[in-house]
């Protein structure tokens, strides 16, 4: 027992951080914090800024003239923004849940040595990380061979699996699961599906909260899929349709002098800059919040799906 504490003693002291480097690693994170941060708040800070001091003085941390008039902009239309938020929702939830079982069994498959397709799965999996085939056959196939065009499914289908979200499930499956594990199970008789589901997924949390958080991340972010697939605006994302409510005030701005006069009155007073930042509050404001949540998972997964094989 003193031999165990002597060592437990030298190693705690080859650990130690001396003072002055721990107050200079506080320091550097305390401003990398400020620096990843600063610019959110500044988002906010211009959200309530009345756009007659944006024009006037320009964009301000601390504003000449607080408004909610951004936010007013957006409850005006608080209807579509309610049903958007709807469609946003349930594409994030549903395409990250079938995500994460399609991209955690197809790396678990190709992590399994006895698998004997896995060079050539691995191959299959890893050149579309290098090459694709753009966006005219990505299109062709969810547009007319699928034919998903104004189906919530083309919102989902599309994002649901990546090549790199694959690797690092197989490198995770591969360096976390033995071998041992799996065959004492089956020899005990379960089958393949039973081991993966009740063996190996309740003990891979960190994979599993991983590629959940990337692909909530592309589920909410996206509004690209909208503007190629979706036509009916009953069913826009969230994204989708504050990027065109945006467009449609620049258009309203810019055209103002050939339009009539309510019309022209109206974009004069519609604000631009304080509701173009009130947006980006609404669609940043659910991730940052689901974010912590998964923060702990996420660097373990990371970490341990980080080397590539």
């Amino acid at each position: 027992m003193k031999d165990v504490a002597n060592v437990q003693s030298g190693l705690d002291r080859h650990n130690r951080i001396k003072p002055f480097t721990n107050i200079l690693f506080n320091l550097v994170f305390i401003i990398l914090g400020i620096i990843a941060v600063f610019p959110v708040l500044f988002v906010v800070m211009i959200s309530l800024t009345a756009e007659s001091s944006i024009q006037e003085h320009g964009y301000q941390i601390i504003p000449a003239a607080f408004s909610l008039d951004g936010y007013r902009f957006l409850y005006q239309q608080s209807d579509m923004i309610l049903r958007a938020l709807g469609i946003s929702l349930f594409v994030t939830g549903v395409g990250t849940v079938l995500g994460v079982m399609l991209t955690t069994s197809m790396g678990y498959v190709m992590s399994r040595p006895q698998f004997r397709l896995k060079k050539f799965v691995t191959w299959l999996v890893f050149i579309p990380m290098i090459f694709n085939g753009g966006l005219v056959s990505s299109y062709f196939v969810t547009a007319n061979l699928l034919h998903l065009k104004d189906s919530i499914w083309a919102l989902i289908l599309p994002l649901a699996v990546s090549s790199f979200n694959v690797i690092i499930c197989k490198t995770f499956f591969r360096s976390t699961i033995p071998d041992a594990l799996v065959e004492s199970a089956k020899i005990d008789g379960a089958s393949q599906l039973r081991i993966f589901l009740r063996i190996v997924l309740p003990i891979s949390l960190p994979v599993l909260a991983t590629i959940g958080l990337f692909l909530s991340f592309s589920y909410w972010n996206d509004w690209f899929q909208s503007m190629l697939y979706i036509d009916n605006q009953n069913m826009y994302s969230l994204q989708a349709l504050l990027n065109k409510i945006m467009g449609q005030a620049d258009y309203l701005a810019k055209n103002a002098s050939s339009l009539g006069v309510s019309i022209a009155e109206a974009a004069a007073k519609m604000p631009k800059e304080s509701a173009r930042m009130a947006i980006t509050v609404l669609i940043v404001l659910p991730i940052a919040c689901a974010y912590p949540f998964f923060q702990k998972y996420y660097t373990s997964g990371l970490t341990i799906g980080a080397v590539k094989e």
